[in-house]
């Protein structure tokens, strides 16, 4: 019994003092399960630069593990060590969408620890300049006078993009034609050439070329109208009710993460984020800052989780 009791004190004490020491001369690695380039690869080598300096030390990597839809990068984090030294900068999808359209390795609301959402950004309906849709009740209009003939294109099946298509129709009564695209780039493309006829673009990617005239904004899912695009009414504004979309980066690990390493994770993620040199960069890319805490994190995971189960349930979402 005592050597039992001593071992379990010594095994307190060794993760008091890792939590202490972390992350020490042990490099911290950033998995970011996709391509390098987009919007959660930028996030995470934001996180990457500084947060050495606000955790008072350390080096700070990213590691691009891209594949099935987020998913294989997930799973490598989920399956690491929760010693704080192997952590998940992702997209909502590996977290909320992919594991109800794929068969995923990993039990997206138990095998992952959540540390914060660090950002956030609305989607934005866009047309391309040359469209005869000046509003989204010209939209509605179109589609109840014509359904099924309006194109939306998306980045592909099940991505935030697509699902915002399929909950506006949910909502309106509407219906139109779904185009996936293996990617953002292609949509672009095919969108600026009048091939397609709108999309829900987020609006990071679509920003650019409405302000250079070439893409026409009609509403935003966010709650409030963005201070980037302060004359595009939201969705809500346009009548359209339960269509508020956001997409995110999140910071998440193993489970089992010891307490203190991930309050001081979490804190200088925070601080990362709010640094007055880093905000207002990612303020003008049009993330709006979230920062918080796992406890927030974990109940929004959930209420989207269920929420997205439901839509690709309804809707008869398939990955391909």
């Amino acid at each position: 019994m005592k050597k039992a009791l001593t071992a379990i004190l010594l095994g307190v004490a060794a993760l008091a003092a890792n939590a202490q020491a972390w992350p020490g001369a042990k490099p911290v690695t950033l998995v970011v399960p996709f391509p390098p380039g987009g919007s959660t690869d930028l996030i995470a080598r934001t996180l990457a630069n500084k947060l050495p300096e606000k955790l008072g030390g350390g080096t700070v990597i990213v590691d691009n593990k891209a594949g099935a839809t987020g998913t294989i990068g997930a799973a490598y984090v989920a399956r690491a060590q929760p010693d704080g030294y192997t952590l998940l900068v992702s997209s909502l999808g590996p977290f909320v969408i992919a594991p109800h359209l794929i068969k995923v390795p990993y039990d997206a609301l138990k095998d992952l620890e959540p540390v914060s959402i660090a950002v956030q950004a609305p989607n934005v309906l866009v047309v391309p300049a040359v469209s005869p849709h000046k509003t989204m009740a010209d939209v509605i209009a179109y589609e109840k006078a014509n359904p099924g003939k309006m194109t939306f294109a998306s980045s592909g099946n099940g991505s935030s993009d697509h699902l915002t298509a399929e909950l506006f129709w949910l909502q309106t009564g509407t219906s139109g034609i779904h185009v996936p695209y293996k990617g953002g780039g292609p949509v672009m493309t095919d969108l600026l050439g009048n091939q397609v006829d709108s999309s829900f673009m987020n609006i990071n990617t679509a920003m650019p070329q409405i302000l250079a005239g070439k893409l026409r904004a009609l509403a935003i899912t966010s709650e409030n109208r963005s201070p980037l695009l302060p004359s595009v009414p939201t969705m809500e504004q346009s009548g359209i009710k339960g269509t508020n979309v956001y997409s995110w980066q999140a910071i998440a690990a193993p489970k089992g993460l010891p307490a203190d390493v991930k309050r001081k994770l979490h804190a200088a993620i925070a601080a990362v984020l709010n640094d007055p040199a880093v905000k207002p960069k990612l303020l003008e890319l049009g993330f709006e800052i979230v920062a918080n805490t796992p406890e927030q994190f974990a109940s929004y995971q959930a209420s989207e989780y269920a929420r997205w189960a439901k839509l690709i349930t309804s809707r008869n979402i398939k990955a391909d």
